[in-house]
Order: C-alpha cells, then sequence, then structure tokens
C-alpha cells in the first residue's frame, strides 16, 4: 500500500539543522509514510549523517527513508523534481532543511486543510520564528499589481488575529507545503529555469490556480523555520543576481494575472530586515 504522505527534504551542508528537520518529522502525529531526503553535494558531513544515522532512526520509527545524493549542488528546483519522481504519497510536502516542528499535529492539520477543502491544491503552515518571542515568519505570500512580494504577517505576534484565520493566498513559499497529488499529476515539478532557487515557489502557485487548485494558508499548523539558513553562505550561488532574474522571469510570465489581482500596494512589500538567531544560539526550539 502506498504512504499517505511524502515529505522532499532538499539538503546542501548545514547539518545541524537538517538533523533538527528530520528528526522532529519523527515525533510528529501522524508521522509522514515516507521521507526522501536529496543531498546537492554537501561537504559538511550531511552526507555521513543521512547515510549513516538518519536511517536508523526512520527504520525505527516506521517511516520509509530514500536518499538521492546528487555529486554537487544542482540546484533546489532540479532536486525536488527528483523527489517528485519516487514520492509515492498521496499528499506531498516540502519541506526546507532549516525548518522543525512545532506544533506536533501540524501534519495531520494540512492533510484535513486538503480533505475538507475539495478545490485546494496546496497549503502552507504558519512559519515561526525559532526563539522568543515566537513572531510570525510567513502566512502566505501576496504580490503586488507591479509583481513586489511581500510574505504576510512577517513580524506579527504569534496570536496576531488577522493571521490566525484559514485562508486562501495568491502564493506560498515552499519552506513548507502540502499538496494534493494532483497538482504535480496535473502541472508536473517545478520550472528549472529558476534554479538555484527563488520565486520557483510563487511560480508553481500560479501554475496550480490556473489549472483550477486553491492555494491555503492554515494557522493551526505551526513550524520553525530559520530564515535564510537554506541560502546563507551558499559562496557559490550569487543569490543577489539570481533573485533580480528570476523575479523578472516570475514577472513576465504572470504580469497578466498580479496585476489584475487585489495584491497589497508596493510600498507595504519593502522588505524590512529582522533579527535572527542561528540554531547554535536558540538551542532545539519547543514543541507546542
Amino acid at each position: 500500500m502506498p504512504p499517505q504522505t511524502s515529505l522532499i527534504v532538499v539538503s546542501y551542508n548545514k547539518q545541524p539543522y537538517t538533523a533538527l528537520c528530520l528528526e522532529s518529522l519523527l515525533k510528529g502525529e501522524p508521522l509522514p509514510g515516507e521521507i526522501i531526503v536529496i543531498d546537492n553535494g554537501s561537504q559538511d558531513g550531511s552526507v555521513d549523517y543521512l547515510r549513516d544515522s538518519f536511517p536508523a532512526l526512520a527504520e525505527q520509527a516506521g517511516v520509509a527513508f530514500h536518499l538521492i545524493e546528487n555529486d554537487s549542488n544542482v540546484g533546489a528546483c532540479t532536486a525536488r523534481n527528483q523527489g517528485l519522481k519516487i514520492a509515492a504519497g498521496a499528499y506531498i510536502g516540502f519541506l526546507d532543511n532549516d525548518t522543525a516542528m512545532r506544533s506536533r499535529g501540524w501534519l495531520s492539520t494540512l492533510m484535513r486543510t486538503l480533505e475538507d477543502e475539495p478545490s485546494a491544491g496546496i497549503v502552507g503552515p504558519k512559519l515561526v520564528y525559532p526563539f522568543p518571542p515566537y513572531d510570525i515568519e510567513h502566512a502566505g505570500a501576496a504580490i503586488s499589481p507591479n509583481g513586489r512580494p511581500k510574505y504576510l504577517g512577517r513580524g506579527r505576534p504569534l496570536d496576531d488575529p488577522e493571521h490566525n484565520v484559514r485562508r486562501e493566498v495568491q502564493c506560498l513559499i515552499s519552506a513548507a507545503w502540502l499538496m494534493k497529488r494532483a497538482v504535480p499529476d496535473a502541472i508536473g515539478g517545478l520550472d528549472e529555469i529558476f534554479n538555484p532557487a527563488q520565486f520557483e515557489d510563487f511560480d508553481y502557485c500560479y501554475h496550480a490556480r490556473q489549472n483550477g487548485f486553491r492555494v491555503l494558508y492554515e494557522p493551526v499548523a505551526e513550524l520553525y523555520h530559520f530564515e535564510n539558513v537554506t541560502t546563507d553562505g551558499s559562496v557559490d550561488v550569487n543569490f543577489r543576481y539570481v533573485t533580480i532574474k528570476n523575479g523578472m522571469t516570475f514577472k513576465k510570465r504572470w504580469r497578466h494575472v498580479f496585476s489584475q489581482e487585489s495584491g497589497p500596494a508596493d510600498e507595504e512589500c519593502v522588505w524590512e530586515p529582522l533579527p535572527t538567531h542561528p540554531l547554535a544560539e536558540t538551542g532545539v526550539p519547543p514543541v507546542v
């Protein structure tokens, strides 16, 4: 019998974060059916952990584990597409390796949301900064009529009423989401023109919506996200250049849609630098 859920995680160095992410997935209720990790040529001991340590933990928990090893950083889009090709679940999730479980029932909540909403295709949780006072990092994403993105709720209190209701959103970041298998069956994988990362998730959500799937934000499900850890320190990638280039591709492709939507004004989309703290400072954040 195929697993009900397949979770796909891309690993590129940052081994302590990867370990926290994966081991937290083995403590949720319910457990995922399978975890698929694609390592993009890590050089920091991540591969040893993925080969020698985590498989035993997954087996003990009764969770199938699959590891794909790439010799180099082929990009997050290509890596996730590799995971999609072998994912067997009725529900498929993307997770960055710098996320970790906050609410123990996060996965069941997202699954139930997709079950409750027949027209929904993708649902994202509330992403939370992993240090007190645990402010919101992401509560869905919005695009201005001129194509500027905004993380909804970023920096707002965890219990902000505006961001504690389920709602339809223009798009989500793929640091954490769950989707019905029907979505990749209909539209395929991520567009690898966006490699190594940036805007591939917004593009995917717009493709899903174009094909009749709604994109939802579900605040009852909560995950931690160590903002910028996945890309920070990746000296082989000029992320400023990639962000600008991919942003232009996204705008050209979807301007005819977002220009007609009631997204936020451009001045609301200015990225405000907020303090972040690495895992070495925060320690393992609590599960609630």
